[in-house]
């Protein structure tokens, strides 16, 4: 007879082409011995990027302010004692010598976002640098299914950008190596299909032969269906699993199904939605002005940004919650977006929005757009608190950036940065304060990176380890 100790957490519940990782139990403590990591919960870290640059007296604590906390930060306020508001950041490399090298400010502005690199495009080979979540990914991308997760709520841009050669760097702000951008995934089914896919092997591709294009051969994919569900067929290992787990565990582990089922339904919805809102009309642009980037939304993503961010965030956390990543990169939006946030009350592009030149109504307008960007990442902080992971919460364990690299997005200025930092890091972050940085961006990624278990020396233009985040 099995004991309950002997549960691994490495432990999957596997089907037919599905393996579900499962969340931290209390069984999972007792597998291994405390100087090898046992009962410890792993810090997991997300970088949550916002374009285009806030409303600066909506987001900054001022002496004359009637509530408790900026306007932008209201949605925000039953967790501020989770959250440090860090003051004063700046991205120096994204001053440059004061040019946009060719490819525009708004390419600058999401390239160096998480590279601390200026980007560039020479000899027809777009540049940039290895981003902070990918330097992180090869420390400890190691310990679980996926090294990294990289998300978004746009699609990338093709063709329309603020210069020809800014496209790349506009859409993506992971970037694997110097000239390869990760991408991203947009929507939701698809994340969720990568999330419990079986892993049979980590051998590159290159080792398994001649590769053939399958769609070629294959035919027609069903639709997906209310009544099928990717927990079908692990059905059996769950029943084994629930036989050798403590009872709180069992209820542990039944909830995180019923998760599951339930964001599987939701998604199934949401694609159905989206199809028939494609079919029914497209999107009504205002006025004679021609958008930056124009949002398509593909198929089978939820046109309301809301539902969309929403269905995104809880994947973000069943990702932590099981353990199939510690790392994920998140764009709210492509840099210089022009998203049409009609659900608002906002009718003018995002983008051009913010080139208010002081205009009440535009600075307005600026300020709705930041505060639904707030409610979505409250949604997600709010989402994490709620689950126990070891000791703590999945909150607890996280350090999550929620930032952009404009400040202004008027001035188009790369100092002063809006940027937020919830989580307790598994207990190294003080949060529930407000930090005066007078530092640089890369400066707070080397203390990020410290805390997942990945010290560096250095990172892109980094000074030296920002202190006082304990």
């Amino acid at each position: 007879m099995r004991k309950n100790w002997l549960i691994d957490r490495r432990t999957m519940l596997k089907g037919v082409g599905v393996a579900i990782a499962l969340p931290l139990l209390e069984t999972m403590g007792w597998a291994e011995t405390p100087a090898k990591g046992g009962g410890r919960s792993p810090v997991r870290v997300g970088f949550f990027f916002i374009p285009n640059g806030v409303n600066l007296d909506a987001w900054k604590y001022r002496p004359d302010m009637t509530t408790p906390h900026p306007r932008t930060l209201m949605p925000l306020a039953p967790m501020m004692n989770d959250v440090l508001v860090i003051n004063n950041l700046r991205h120096d490399t994204a001053r440059g010598n004061g040019t946009d090298q060719g490819i525009g400010n708004h390419a600058i502005e999401a390239g160096t976002f998480l590279t601390g690199s200026m980007c560039l495009t020479e000899n027809n080979e777009s540049r940039c640098g290895i981003s902070i979540d990918q330097v992180m990914a090869q420390k400890i991308g190691a310990y679980t299914s996926l090294p990294s997760l990289e998300l978004g709520l746009e699609p990338t841009i093709q063709g329309h950008c603020e210069t020809p050669k800014g496209c790349i760097f506009q859409s993506n702000i992971s970037w694997r190596t110097p000239t390869s951008p990760m991408g991203k995934e947009i929507t939701p089914q698809a994340v969720f299909d990568r999330m419990f896919a079986a892993r049979k092997t980590k051998r590159p591709k290159t080792q398994q032969g001649p590769q053939v294009d399958a769609g070629q051969f294959a035919g027609k994919q069903e639709e997906r269906s209310l009544q099928q569900s990717v927990l079908d067929s692990v059905l059996a290992d769950v029943k084994d699993v629930r036989g050798n787990v403590s009872v709180n565990d069992q209820r542990k582990l039944d909830e995180y199904l019923d998760s599951i089922r339930a964001l599987e339904q939701r998604i199934v919805h949401s694609e159905e939605a989206a199809r028939e809102a494609v079919k029914q009309e497209a999107e009504k642009r205002p006025g004679n002005y021609s958008p930056l980037i124009q949002v398509n939304i593909p198929a089978g993503v939820p046109q309301l940004f809301a539902e969309h961010a929403k269905l995104m965030m809880d994947l973000v956390v069943l990702a932590f919650q099981s353990d199939t990543t510690r790392i994920v990169s998140f764009m709210f939006g492509n840099a210089g977006s022009d998203r049409i946030f009609r659900e608002l009350g906002v009718t003018g592009f995002h983008h051009l929005t913010t080139h208010h030149g002081k205009d009440a109504n535009k600075l307005e307008d600026i300020a709705k757009i930041n505060v639904h960007h707030s409610e979505m990442f409250a949604y997600l902080l709010q989402k994490m608190k709620s689950i126990n992971d070891g000791k703590g919460t999945l909150l607890d364990n996280s350090m999550l950036l929620y930032a952009g690299s404009l400040s202004d997005g008027d001035r188009h200025n790369h100092d002063d940065l809006p940027a937020l930092l919830a989580g307790r890091g598994g207990g190294t972050i003080k949060p529930g304060r407000r930090l005066d940085a007078k530092g640089n961006m890369c400066d707070l990624f080397l203390g990020l990176a410290a805390r997942a278990g990945c010290p560096l020396p250095q990172f892109g233009d980094s000074k030296g380890m920002l202190a006082d985040l304990s």
